[in-house]
């Protein structure tokens, strides 16, 4: 099944900004980052914004939690995190999942997917 890219906001100044529709939360020295896989697809990438969550495609499939380490390492590679930065917190098993991330604000990380969308157009 092949990645479709999330809705987009127009702001006023002509950018297009999708993560503003992403529901990220702050909870203690934590961001939380509401994912939508997408296991078996064509390509690992970074896809866009649906439903408010950011959709994130491996080609791996969800067998014995090797799509979730897939999903770990597009996140980690795509926003420039480092490994202990970022962990599954919600979802093991659920196309819905929810990533703690350390050691960076809520703006920093919204930045970061920012130029992650532009970098996978």
């Amino acid at each position: 099944m092949p990645c479709i890219r999330g809705w987009t906001n127009q702001t006023g100044n002509g950018n297009i900004d999708e993560t503003q529709e992403l529901q990220l939360e702050v909870e203690g020295a934590f961001v939380l980052l509401p994912i939508r896989a997408q296991p078996k697809s064509s390509r690992n990438q970074i896809e866009g914004i649906h439903d408010g969550r950011l959709k994130v495609c491996v080609t791996q499939a969800p067998e014995r939690g090797k799509a979730n380490q897939a999903l770990l390492k597009v996140i980690k590679e795509g926003l420039k995190l480092k490994r202990s930065q970022i962990a599954l917190d919600k979802g093991e098993t659920s196309a819905l999942k929810v990533f703690r991330i350390s050691k960076i604000s809520q703006n920093e990380l919204r930045q970061r997917i920012a130029n992650a969308l532009l970098n996978s157009r």
